[in-house]
């Protein structure tokens, strides 16, 4: 098309060269060129500014991808502070709830620490001095401020565990009777507590029912004498007959083992 032009603008020049003068001819033809100029000049600024366009088209869409994975970011990020809030949410009532538990542990220790010591009061009067004074040491670490609520109810079920500890096993310790009389006293478990003199000669149970010894016949006093060398380990475990409130108490090996 542009080559058309210029061969029919050239018809027209070498048409009207006939009429025109030589001068009149340059004039026309450097008008000419200064068209061809200002079109090749408007073809380049075309040329330019396409280029410019295709350019600021290319960096509207890389912004409009990184637009679009911000949006799609700041979502995940959204998404992820809403968990963390309900999480925190979720911390400050188990917080409130420790908290709760905290203040409500001291005051359960003690009611524990109460009803052991009742029980005691009420059980067999086996080493009745040391099982008091465990629960005074434990009264006394509850009282103390600087004792941790978890600390309080480990010490307390320690007390418990040992109090059931008793009822597994066969123990024999040194006492003395209301008259003066030094006896080694046999426990088996809570099913019967048993005294022996030194010399062996006397025996006696223990009734739970009046509170007061017993004596037994001389029948006994080997099986109490037994007994408590089994409870020194000073004999093999073995069977045992002992009297209880009513019938007779069996003793097996394996309720000896401690």
């Amino acid at each position: 098309m542009k080559n058309k032009f210029n061969l029919m603008h050239l018809c027209m020049i070498f048409s009207i060269s006939g009429i025109l003068s030589s001068s009149d001819m340059e004039s026309v033809l450097e008008v000419g060129r200064d068209n061809q100029l200002l079109s090749a000049k408007s073809q380049d600024n075309i040329d330019a500014t396409e280029r410019k366009t295709d350019k600021i088209v290319n960096e509207w869409k890389a912004v409009s991808k990184q637009v679009e994975g911000l949006k799609l970011y700041n979502e995940q990020k959204r998404i992820q502070i809403q968990a963390q809030l309900e999480l925190m949410d979720k911390l400050d009532d188990q917080l409130v709830q420790v908290v709760v538990m905290q203040r409500q542990i001291p005051p359960l220790a003690q009611r524990m620490l109460e009803s052991l010591e009742s029980f005691i009061g009420l059980d067999t009067p086996f080493r009745i001095e040391e099982r008091q004074n465990r629960i005074d040491l434990v009264r006394s670490s509850l009282a103390k401020p600087k004792v941790t609520a978890s600390e309080q109810v480990r010490q307390v079920l320690e007390a418990y565990n040992i109090e059931a500890e008793y009822g597994r096993k066969i123990d024999t310790y040194e006492s003395t009777l209301q008259d003066g009389t030094v006896v080694n006293i046999l426990v088996i478990g809570r099913i019967g507590m048993f005294y022996q003199t030194k010399d062996e000669q006397s025996s006696g149970r223990w009734n739970n029912e009046t509170n007061s010894w017993d004596d037994l016949p001389g029948s006994y006093r080997k099986p109490i004498r037994n007994g408590i060398r089994m409870a020194k380990k000073l004999a093999p475990t073995d069977m045992l007959m002992m009297p209880v409130i009513k019938g007779c108490l069996l003793y097996t090996s394996d309720a000896a083992d401690e």
